[in-house]
């Protein structure tokens, strides 16, 4: 069965994707050889992106995190917008996304679960005021909330802390009702998220990432090759 007739005959179809879904828009991911965890610094990129490293060295973990982490200029890909055309048509369900780009709701997705957070959103860590990621990008140095002058942090799970227990709780119920799963661009090795396909009891399972992945012989279908040029040659 071709990718295509899975899609068409699906009902409750959702989306799995990771790092590699974003590669498409110009945002690197974090294991291939070119990705965020191969560039070597003084202090490795795991843990500069610590909960521990955030709170004892806000200065350097903002000076990683705006050069790194906080692309705001970046669009939407075929992935990203095939996913937005499915949801509009009925065909798709609910994204779930350990990215934290914010792509897919640019593209018009409105159903998404984000595992890790987002850039779009921080929150003083006193006064619990919100907000966005461009204005966090206009502040220099550790932003600082104007109204009490408490440190602000960006709303992504970093290692050390929990994923946020709604969105959790939403992505588990999306996948467990689905009767098809896309999994992409993700290597399946950041847990808790990766264990989420353990609820899956659907038909269909399906992978698409460009190497290869502990799933791959559970595949109802596997194809290694980018998502966008793999969604965006679909007919549906």
């Amino acid at each position: 069965m071709t990718l295509q007739e899975i899609v068409k005959k699906s009902r409750r179809l959702v989306f799995f994707g990771g790092a590699g879904v974003s590669t498409e828009s110009g945002i690197p991911d974090f294991r291939s050889a070119d990705g965020l965890y191969r560039q070597r610094g003084a202090v490795p990129p795991e843990t500069i992106l610590s909960a521990e490293f955030f709170y004892a060295h806000p200065a350097e973990f903002y000076a990683f995190y705006r050069e790194k982490m906080l692309v705001l200029d970046a669009q939407p890909n075929a992935a990203h917008r095939v996913l937005a055309d499915w949801e509009e048509k009925g065909i798709l369900s609910a994204v779930v996304t350990q990215n934290i780009d914010g792509l897919h709701q640019k593209a018009g997705s409105r159903r998404v679960f984000e595992l890790h957070g987002s850039i779009h959103k921080n929150t003083c860590l006193t006064c619990g005021r919100k907000f966005t990621g461009e204005e966090i990008a206009k502040t220099q140095g550790v932003p600082h909330c104007p109204s009490c002058g408490g440190i602000v942090k960006p709303d992504v799970v970093l290692y050390g802390e929990p994923l946020d227990g709604e969105t959790v709780e939403g992505a588990v119920d999306a996948i467990a009702s689905a009767d098809t799963l896309i999994v992409a661009g993700t290597s399946l090795s950041v847990y808790p998220a990766a264990g989420f396909l353990r609820c899956f009891s659907g038909e269909e399972l399906v992978l698409i990432n460009k190497s290869e992945t502990p799933i791959d012989k559970e595949c109802t279908l596997c194809i290694h090759a980018g998502v966008g040029e793999t969604l965006g040659g679909l007919q549906i």
